[in-house]
């Protein structure tokens, strides 16, 4: 991408923040979260990028100008903090100029949604449950580092403390962009605490990460959906329910349907079903069109075999590295305190990079 062709991209992108920031004060905007969401996420990352543009400008001006000053100065000290102060520059500008491409690279249409994240054990029994409930967990510790809203819409634990099944929403700024990265099956190896012979155990676990949807989005007409009501199972005696508050809905064009019997309340548990069956909605749509550009494309969360894996986490060399993009972090315990971010930076950068000369290729 030429330095012309960043300034058109840029011109018209600030007409565009004129028009969000009319928008922001628009009352029918006010009064939609969904609408007034997504144009505020938008606007902060237009004036992020600006302020990237306006310092890269700012620092090829002043390579020019330094420039212009070493080749009429004489006096070899001052040559010397010229050539030091336009190394600094150069390196400044490449940096800036960077984060600018990547900035103007094409969005994920899914990048600007909230998310449902559903976690479960695959192969390797309560060892696989454990450590569905310890990724969880480290989850929950990164959304709360990146300041994002979590509400836990159905979960059900072992008896040791595992997870035999979690679903969760996460809202906030950038949650797809950064989350999409975690969809697949995470392998984990280690000694259990459940394995007395102290034998490295391999189990599995599969990860979705799917962007949220709207009826009107996937085009949803009420005479498609059945509602049917059900009394929930529970632990016995006092826990369980004595009223039908438990929901399953039922979208019938694809047969696709979604119970809910977390919550006492029928009116929770049929919120609850409808935005995960929205979710898994979206989500297969959008797997059917890739898949038409690319009938070779792997489902999100595939088989949970232990063959199958995009992560593995190696407790005993305490590293974790992403098979997708050859990358490994050597800190698994901060890790699974929430800090993704060591492994998250290398796979960000990895994409970007990868977008950038696939970009610079078709301009070829």
């Amino acid at each position: 991408m030429t330095p012309a062709d960043i300034q058109n991209h840029i011109d018209n992108l600030r007409s565009r923040s004129k028009v969000l920031e009319a928008d922001l004060s628009d009352p029918a905007v006010l009064n939609d979260m969904v609408q007034f969401r997504r144009a505020s996420q938008e606007l902060s990352k237009l004036t992020a990028l600006f302020a990237d543009f306006d310092r890269w400008v700012n620092c090829l001006n002043s390579i020019n100008t330094d420039r212009e000053m070493l080749t009429a100065e004489n006096d070899a000290e001052m040559r010397e903090l010229l050539e030091e102060e336009l190394l600094s520059l150069h390196q400044e500008a490449e940096q800036l100029e960077n984060r600018v491409q990547i900035s103007l690279l094409p969005p994920d249409p899914n990048d600007s949604k909230n998310i449902i994240v559903g976690i479960k054990p695959a192969a390797g029994g309560e060892e696989a449950a454990l450590f569905a409930g310890e990724l969880f967990r480290a989850y929950l510790h990164y959304a709360e580092s990146q300041g994002w809203k979590v509400d836990i819409l159905e979960q059900s634990d072992t008896d040791l403390g595992g997870i035999k099944d979690v679903s969760f929403s996460l809202a906030g700024c950038d949650v797809y962009s950064k989350m999409k990265f975690e969809s697949g099956v995470h392998r984990v190896q280690r000694v259990p605490a459940t394995e007395a012979g102290g034998r490295i155990h391999t189990s599995t676990i599969t990860v979705a990460v799917m962007p949220e949807a709207e009826a009107v989005e996937l085009n949803i007409k009420p005479e498609d959906l059945r509602f049917d009501v059900f009394r929930s199972s529970g632990a016995g005696g006092q826990h369980v329910n004595t009223t039908d508050s438990a929901v399953r809905v039922t979208h019938i064009p694809s047969g696709l349907s979604v119970a809910s019997q977390q919550e006492k309340s029928q009116h929770r548990n049929k919120e609850i079903a409808l935005r995960i069956l929205y979710a898994r909605l979206l989500e297969h749509k959008q797997q059917q069109e890739q898949e038409k550009m690319a009938a070779d494309k792997r489902s999100q969360v595939g088989t949970g075999d232990r063959s199958e894996r995009i992560r593995t986490y190696n407790f005993p060399q305490n590293r974790v590295t992403d098979h997708r993009f050859n990358v490994s972090s050597f800190d698994l315990p901060k890790i699974m305190e929430g800090e993704f971010a060591l492994i998250l930076d290398q796979i960000f950068k990895i994409t970007c990079e990868q977008q950038l000369e696939k970009l610079r290729n078709s301009q070829l």
